[in-house]
């Protein structure tokens, strides 16, 4: 059993390794398996096909992404809005250092988003960031409507490319930093 557990975790890791050089076109089944060392066969063992690796690695990339925030979050200064940018900031470069990691998570339609492992591990990174609006809560408790917008904005930053240069085909003006739009989110947010 435990050599079992220990081949899952291994073709996981063999697969979000592919990912993380060649993105989502790079991982095969057979070159996880290569990978990994063993046959070609042994990952129909632990998961449904390419479908059920996915969202295995999806789940330990949610994981990941959560101790990015995390770090970010032990850095910062004991402050509300410290440890809101610092959330966020751990969001943003986590996209920015995984982007295969990350399309995976949000894009990627061969993803079981319902698996208990994906809603899990998705779950406890969104507890990071509902922990870190709560003080700009009016009531003291949880506000889903600036949850979804802090969200929104950090994702958005996160995927339309704005941590980067700019395509200059694409007609997006040059985005602020996002610290500042942050900024002007929150001054109209409640206490804190």
């Amino acid at each position: 059993m435990a050599d079992d557990i220990s081949l899952r975790d291994t073709l996981i890791a063999s697969g979000l390794a592919l990912l993380e050089e060649g993105g989502i076109q790079a991982l095969t089944l057979r070159k996880c398996a290569a990978r990994a060392g063993v046959s070609h066969a042994a990952p129909a063992h632990h998961f449904a096909g390419l479908p059920g690796l996915l969202t295995a690695m999806a789940g330990q990339a949610f994981a990941l992404f959560h101790q990015a925030m995390e770090v970010q979050i032990a850095a910062a200064p004991d402050a509300s809005r410290a440890r809101l940018l610092a959330t966020c900031q751990g969001y943003l470069d986590f996209a920015d250092r995984h982007a295969g990691l990350f399309h995976l998570m949000f894009i990627s339609a061969e993803v079981n988003r319902a698996a208990p492992e994906v809603l899990a591990h998705s779950a406890w990174a969104y507890e990071l960031l509902r922990e870190a609006c709560l003080p700009f809560s009016a009531t003291g408790t949880p506000d889903t409507t600036l949850e979804i917008a802090v969200w929104s904005m950090v994702h958005g930053y996160a995927t339309l490319g704005f941590l980067g240069p700019i395509d200059r085909d694409r007609p997006i003006p040059q985005a602020p930093g996002f610290d500042a739009c942050l900024n002007r989110l929150m001054d109209g947010a409640g206490p804190a």
